[in-house]
């Protein structure tokens, strides 16, 4: 009974013809932020995408140590990404000694990336406070039951911070705003559209440059090799 609809496929031998499409300079929107709404919003409206808003994080430590996770991107706009964290997370401690940042929307479905690097700054508190009333409630509660990226002995421990929470804000009623808990501004210097092309031939656009994300003037369009 060990047949080969059993045996595990090594990684190896593991391909996908990436035929979605093409990206060229002519195709590409004069400012960062036209492109990126462009794609995102076929991104969302493609059902085979789950969650087009998910992007990988990457941060270091003041040791250069990396570490990626997957976050929600919360808002874009001229000035850059957001997303929001307990300030005290381990991406928090590592984006306060070193705001160096990237983050990776990867749209496997349509064979596209979005790659952005710059560097992080908290957002206004007000900001912060506009976002999290418009929260469900439970995500609100979320926020205060969970000291992020801190030891717990147990899922019990938890479970029973959420139900006092709970109790002391059941539904209806007004949580406030955590002070351990913000929201992170990526201000890019560098945007690319990752198109992938059959033969690993893809297409590569970076705009590189500064400042406000709806100004085409703020930036320059690379070609990279694949």
């Amino acid at each position: 009974m060990h047949g080969s609809s059993d045996s595990p496929v090594s990684p190896a031998d593991m391909r996908v013809s990436y035929s979605e499409g093409t990206l060229d300079v002519s195709d590409l929107a004069s400012t960062p932020l036209e492109q990126f709404r462009e794609w995102f919003g076929a991104a969302t409206h493609d059902q085979r995408v789950t969650e087009a808003n998910a992007m990988v994080l990457a941060t270091a430590d003041a040791d250069s140590v990396p570490s990626t996770r997957t976050v929600l991107l919360k808002g874009v706009d001229e000035r850059g990404f957001v997303f929001f964290s307990n300030l005290t997370s381990r991406k928090s401690r590592e984006l306060h000694v070193n705001p160096n940042a990237s983050v990776t929307f990867p749209w496997f479905a349509q064979h596209r990336q979005v790659v952005v690097c710059g560097r992080a700054e908290e957002i206004p508190r007000e900001e912060t406070l506009e976002y999290f009333t418009s929260r469900p409630h439970e995500s609100q509660l979320g926020a205060w039951a969970s000291d992020q990226s801190t030891l717990i002995e147990s899922r019990r421990v938890l479970d029973e911070q959420w139900t006092a929470l709970h109790e002391k804000y059941p539904p209806g009623s007004e949580v406030p705003l955590p002070e351990s808990w913000g929201g992170w501004l990526i201000l890019p210097t560098t945007i690319e559209f990752w198109q992938g092309r059959p033969s690993r031939l893809h297409d590569r656009l970076r705009f590189v440059g500064q400042g406000s994300l709806a100004e085409a003037a703020n930036w320059r369009i690379e070609r990279l090799s694949p």
